[in-house]
């Protein structure tokens, strides 16, 4: 599939992950910028494209976008209406974007889990009780996917099929992951394995020793005794 140029900036493990996905699984060619994970996010330059400094920022067809529910979004309803996305009029529609912006709900707890764990070096600067209240938040979001997915009966968000909301909220689990396993979801473990074996998924991982975390699980941190 062709169409205008595409540029994403980018940075592995980090929400504009969710953006690569869904561009490899529109068939989309794309430049790739990947920046470092630092202040170099702050520099002018950056912040013309996305002014909190955040990925991802997507250059296309002469505009710029920078949050990933609306990135989604536009790149269905171009590219994808009926098959990615969900068209207005559509009767999953309400469910599609609900979806597609949960990813947000559960990346406010992964990120602010990643702050305590990986970003604070020092241990005085740690929260314990921010990160167990962040796990616990976590998983509530886990409890709520895998009633979705009762509902839906399906290793999908949408009755219809795979959609960028699976997208969307799987790269949020994805991340999630390091902090809180799946193992009490069956259902979500389940869909989740299904989702992340998508070729897609596979070309947006990051190569290894590229991504912000130096481990694959981050267990409760406690103060010292």
């Amino acid at each position: 599939m062709t169409g205008p140029a595409i540029r994403l900036h980018h940075c592995p493990q980090t929400r504009s992950m969710r953006t690569l996905w869904l561009i490899h699984e529109l068939g989309l060619e794309a430049e790739v910028i990947t920046h470092p994970f630092d202040r170099s996010l702050r520099d002018p330059e950056y912040l013309a494209l996305s002014p909190a400094g955040r990925v991802p920022a997507l250059e296309i067809g002469g505009e710029t976008l920078f949050e990933t529910g609306a990135i989604a979004e536009l790149l269905c309803e171009r590219f994808s209406p009926d098959g990615l996305g969900r068209a207005p009029g559509h009767p999953e529609r309400g469910a599609f974007l609900v979806w597609i912006h949960f990813a947000e709900t559960l990346s406010q707890h992964v990120a602010a889990l990643t702050q305590q764990h990986v970003m604070l070096y020092e241990d005085t600067m740690r929260s314990p009780v921010v990160m167990r209240l962040e796990a616990k938040r976590l998983a509530k979001c886990y409890e709520a996917l895998e009633a979705r997915l009762a509902e839906t009966g399906t290793n999908s968000l949408l009755p219809g099929g795979f959609s960028a909301a699976d997208i969307s909220v799987g790269q949020a689990v994805y991340m999630g992951r390091y902090f809180v396993g799946l193992g009490d979801y069956p259902r979500t473990t389940a869909w989740y394995a299904a989702i992340t074996a998508r070729p897609g998924f596979q070309a947006a991982l990051p190569a290894p020793g590229t991504g912000i975390y130096g481990q694959d699980f981050y267990p409760p941190w406690e103060v010292a005794s």
